[in-house]
C-alpha cells in the first residue's frame, strides 16, 4: 500500500504524490531477497549488486502495488531476478536485480577493513 512516506520527495518536500523510484526499488530489492533467503546457507549472505529498472506508471497514496521478483539465472556467485511492480490499474516498473552471494566472514572482513581505512584518514 502507497503511504506518505513513499512519495517521491526531495529535501522532505513532496514533488509528486505518487510512489517515488526509489520507494519501488526498495520493494524490488526485497521481492529479490526473498527468493534467495531460502537457498542460502548459513554461513552465506547475498547484496544487491545490480539493479536495472525502468518506472513506467505512477501509483497514488492507498493503492497496493504488487511486486513480484522471479529467479532467471544462478551461477556461483550471482543471482539474478526479474521484478515487476504493478496495480490493478497497470504496470508500475520492471527490470531486474542481480545480488551478489559471498561467505559472511569474507564480506565481515572487508567490511573492517574499509572501516580502518576510513578512520586512519580521519
Amino acid at each position: 500500500m502507497v503511504t506518505d512516506e513513499m512519495l517521491a520527495a526531495f529535501d522532505g518536500e513532496v514533488i509528486h504524490p505518487v510512489l517515488s523510484t526509489v520507494s519501488m526499488i526498495y520493494h524490488m530489492e526485497k521481492a529479490g531477497r526473498d527468493v534467495i533467503l531460502p537457498f542460502l546457507e548459513e554461513d552465506e549472505e547475498g547484496c544487491g549488486f545490480a539493479v536495472e529498472i525502468k518506472h513506467v506508471g505512477p501509483a497514488v497514496i492507498g493503492q497496493e502495488v504488487v511486486f513480484h521478483a522471479v529467479c532467471t539465472e544462478v551461477t556461483d556467485t550471482r543471482v539474478v531476478c526479474e521484478v515487476t511492480a504493478h496495480t490493478a490499474l497497470g504496470r508500475v516498473g520492471y527490470g531486474s536485480f542481480t545480488q551478489a552471494l559471498f561467505k559472511k566472514e569474507d564480506m565481515k572482513r572487508r567490511i573492517q577493513d574499509l572501516q580502518k581505512q576510513v578512520e586512519a584518514t580521519r
